[in-house]
């Protein structure tokens, strides 16, 4: 069995980024750029206005003041998307709306509540230097300046960018396709009264939940009985639609777990088979040509645990993230945790945490069972606990990874 960093350096060291491809902008929020983004052009492209006022030229209204108003005549009215036809001259003003742009002759734009208007002309209540309120040419991005690099996540911000910059399309890494394939004749749908010996398949809903939270697109296929034949044809489907597959269950050592000899079967390289931790030692990797197969365990909490451990990792590196992990905290765990049988191996113990008298605080979410999937919904981290760790001790601290919080590092 391999330790839990030498089973998470074994995934991504087989973790290929996808082939870039290029889509249109607004379909590629939150995915990560494969080639820099260069700006088409000034942004703004002339100087214009920052406020609704007057476009006027400064050395005019240095000693305007409300006392001692300056009095410019109006020569027009610029709206945005509209040019003035014709320049500001000493002792004029061209009234000028937000993103206008700035006529010829002005330097300064004086915002419309430190004015008052009397018929074609404008009392100037205020002085102010020369190019305030004036956005310049450029003073954004300017043309064919490299505005973001390739490795920049597509948050909305940087989607603005790339519209201002002209890019209707960017190159991106496209989202991973990942199959759920949950294994078990005991499934039933959700919807569905579970008979004797049934049990609704929950494990198919939280996985493609998780999927979705990657970034990754996560692709439906229908329960798996236990048969071989079953087995092997949703694998092959699996194998062909999607980039990484995820099987639920089946990979024990059950008379009826078939999904690792079906792959041996198939050609799939198995990586490694069990590790060395508590909830989900069964758990096992394959790859086949570019795909990647994981062997997730069927107990909802192993399922769940070792998808945030290993496949959000192995998705986000191959969707072409830099940022991996959940950020990590230490903690005060508030009780005993003895792993007793199970002290061989690492422990991922579901907890909530708070802050209190200055320090981070974690509280078990109750029962630690790999069936008891409220663990899940209850926790806003996850502590690991090493191999060499057996007991811990209330009041010792434990490192804790945020699992409610975005990758830092």
């Amino acid at each position: 069995m391999l330790s839990i960093e030498e089973a998470l350096k074994a995934i991504l060291d087989h973790a290929t980024p996808l082939t870039p491809v290029t889509m249109p902008l607004d379909e590629a929020a939150g995915l990560v750029l494969a080639e820099d983004v260069i700006a088409h052009g000034n942004v703004p492209p002339f100087a214009n206005s920052a406020m609704d006022g007057f476009a006027v030229q400064a050395a005019d209204i240095q000693q305007a003041s409300e006392a001692t108003p300056v009095r410019l005549h109006i020569l027009e009215d610029v709206p945005a998307g509209s040019v003035a036809t014709q320049p500001v001259r000493p002792g004029t003003a061209i009234r000028i709306m937000t993103g206008a742009p700035l006529p010829d002759g002005a330097d300064t734009v004086v915002h419309v509540e430190v004015t008052r208007t009397e018929g074609n002309d404008v009392l100037i209540l205020l002085a102010l230097k020369n190019a305030v309120n004036v956005r310049r040419a450029g003073e954004d991005m300017k043309d064919g300046a490299t505005v973001l690099t390739a490795g920049t996540v597509l948050r909305p911000g940087e989607v603005g960018v790339c519209a201002a910059a002209g890019h209707a399309t960017v190159t991106v890494y496209p989202r991973a396709r990942v199959a759920v394939l949950t294994t078990g004749s005991e499934l039933v749908d959700t919807a569905q009264v579970p008979g004797p010996g049934q049990i609704r398949d929950a494990n198919a809903h939280s996985l493609r939940a998780q999927v979705a939270a990657m970034g990754a697109e996560p692709v439906v296929f229908a329960r798996v009985p236990d048969t071989r034949k079953a087995v092997r044809s949703a694998l092959e489907q699996a194998l062909v639609q999607t980039d990484v597959v995820l099987t639920n269950g089946g990979v024990s050592v059950g008379d009826y777990d078939f999904v690792k000899d079906v792959l041996q079967e198939m050609g799939a390289k198995l990586v490694f088979w069990r590790v060395k931790q508590k909830p989900g030692k069964p758990m096992a990797f394959w790859t086949m040509g570019s795909k990647r197969i994981v062997g997730l365990p069927g107990n909802p909490v192993s399922s769940m645990v070792c998808a945030e451990e290993y496949v959000r990792p192995l998705v986000r590196r191959m969707m072409g993230h830099a940022l991996l992990y959940r950020p990590v905290r230490t903690t005060i765990l508030d009780e005993r945790y003895a792993k007793g049988a199970d002290a061989g191996r690492a422990h991922f113990v579901r907890v909530r945490l708070q802050e209190r008298d200055g320090a981070l605080h974690a509280a078990l979410t109750g029962s630690q069972g790999s069936g008891i999937l409220t663990s899940m919904a209850l926790a806003t981290g996850i502590a690991v606990l090493p191999e060499e760790t057996p007991v811990v001790e209330a009041g010792q601290t434990v490192h804790v990874q945020l699992t409610d919080l975005p990758e830092d590092h």
